[in-house]
């Protein structure tokens, strides 16, 4: 059952008739001294320690509101049932306690704020639970916290709403958060239960309210010409969707360490800091969503072992995609930050209207904007041309890659690799003049890159011979340049070089 069918089927119920089954049932009117007993001391760990107002939404007969007025608060229940409401203010006629009648949506309390908003197996039932949210928010003071007792319920179909969807929403309205599982605790329940049941405390910051973005965090894993996408289940976001493999910061997380974190948990990779290439950062706004921060790291494929769907409830499939082919079913905001990376766009912003899909459709969806500097006057691309496409192919395909630079377009006399704003072109025209190249002649001589360090211009010098390179100087390496350079120089079988500069 989905949020809006459940929201339908909680439409149609006759509450009247339901109060005195919720009052007789274990966990809800809390008959139980033992079940009463354990909910008692759960609030009194959840609740703030000096009494203050609770407002308890989707109260039914007050069971917890009781539970929140004998600590010392003053407490207000909605629930929509008048006859629960009845029997609410029966139970709480002795203590400092309002009951209304209303839609815990939109709680019928105008512009009082509290300290506390208290809501058991409420949302999940809501039409619209992230607006709902973000109403109750505006009805805390600074500092107040939400208390949400929700749950996933049922084997065939089920029902309910993950937490994960929930801490989702709450990460940007809230400056801290705590869950507890729920379902191991037999006591609340009158019983023992198999299926989710979790508490989330969210706190809201102390005085004036700062800006504040979810962070998440996207792998492009790369194979060649593909990128390892995967297709979303379950999760109440994109389902059936392509996306990368990606997550959220967690409290005191940086972002390559959330990247390396949600790798494992998502495609089973163990990968190590240096794996790891930040390439692109989008700030992006789905629609009817809040803003957030996107940071896109790549990594070569077979850095930290071959991927796995490792979380086969929250995806479907895991599968590889030419990165010039794309599926049209993929997440937006996935879609457009692999397309600002493509184009060489380091910063770029996806801002999407509140009538836009959360799925990729064409023209529909807003393009990314680039937050670059200009480029004009910088090397746009580099096209030599050569003999023997395969063999040109094999040596610099392989040290392009090791530069970092991915394969970006292939047709049958010519391959490119792009890196950055820059692509270095191979081709084999029909126009090409017989003979080798000659360096020495007037015209290019070499290319030169940067490599980070030293120990890793060794490296690729090292390797270069196995993939048809040789060491030029090799009397004078690294130091061919001069005494004040670090560089390797290099030349393939057609007579090309290269030179590799260590800063």
């Amino acid at each position: 059952m989905t949020t809006n069918e459940a929201a339908e089927a909680w439409a149609h119920i006759d509450w009247d008739a339901a109060a005195a089954t919720f009052d007789d049932a274990p966990d809800h009117g809390l008959r139980d001294e033992t079940v009463r007993q354990a909910w008692a001391e759960r609030l009194g760990q959840w609740l703030p320690d000096t009494p203050g107002d609770v407002l308890d939404l989707g109260c039914g007969t007050g069971s917890l509101t009781l539970i929140a007025a004998e600590r010392g608060h003053r407490v207000t229940g909605v629930d929509l049932s008048p006859r629960m409401t009845d029997r609410a203010r029966r139970k709480l006629a002795n203590h400092d306690a309002e009951i209304l009648t209303g839609d815990a949506a939109q709680p019928p309390v105008g512009e009082r704020k509290f300290d506390t908003i208290l809501a058991r197996h409420v949302l999940w039932l809501l039409p619209d639970p992230e607006a709902a949210l973000h109403h109750w928010r505006t009805l805390l003071r600074p500092g107040g916290r939400l208390i949400l007792v929700e749950g996933v319920w049922g084997n065939t179909a089920p029902c309910g709403l993950p937490q994960s969807r929930l801490t989702e929403a709450l990460t940007p309205l809230t400056a801290r958060l705590h869950s507890e599982r729920l379902s191991g605790d037999p006591r609340l329940w009158g019983g023992p239960v198999d299926d989710e049941r979790y508490v989330v405390v969210g706190v809201v910051p102390e005085g004036r309210h700062r800006h504040a973005e979810v962070v998440d965090v996207h792998l492009i894993l790369r194979r060649g010409e593909d990128v390892l996408l995967a297709r979303r289940a379950n999760t109440g976001y994109g389902d059936g969707l392509w996306n990368l493999p990606s997550g959220h910061l967690e409290d005191g997380e940086d972002v390559r360490a959330a990247m390396i974190r949600e790798a494992r948990e998502e495609i089973g990779l163990d990968l190590a800091p240096a794996d790891l290439r930040a390439e692109v950062v989008v700030q992006h706004r789905g629609p009817g969503e809040e803003p957030r921060m996107g940071w896109f790291f790549s990594a070569e494929h077979g850095a930290g072992g071959d991927p796995v769907n490792a979380e086969p409830d929250k995806c479907d499939e895991i599968a590889w995609h030419p990165l010039s082919a794309l599926p049209d079913d993929m997440v937006a905001y996935c879609r457009a930050a692999l397309t600002a990376w493509r184009e060489g766009e380091r910063f770029a912003v996806h801002w999407q209207s509140d009538d836009e899909p959360v799925g990729y459709d064409g023209e529909r969806c807003a393009a990314p904007v680039p937050l670059a500097p200009a480029r004009t006057g910088a090397v746009h691309h580099v096209e030599l041309w050569v003999p023997d496409l395969a063999a040109a192919e094999a040596s610099w395909g392989w040290l392009l890659g090791e530069l970092g630079h991915v394969p970006y377009q292939r047709w049958a006399a010519g391959r490119s690799w792009w890196r950055g704003e820059t692509y270095v072109v191979l081709e084999q025209s029909p126009d090409l003049r017989p003979g080798s190249h000659d360096r020495r002649l007037p015209g290019l001589n070499h290319l030169a890159f940067h490599l980070p360090d030293r120990a890793e211009l060794d490296r690729v010098a090292a390797a270069a011979p196995g993939h048809g390179w040789t060491l030029l100087h090799p009397d004078r390496h690294p130091r061919a340049g001069g005494a004040g350079q670090y560089a390797a120089y290099l030349e393939d079988r057609q007579g090309y070089e290269v030179e590799l500069v260590a800063e």
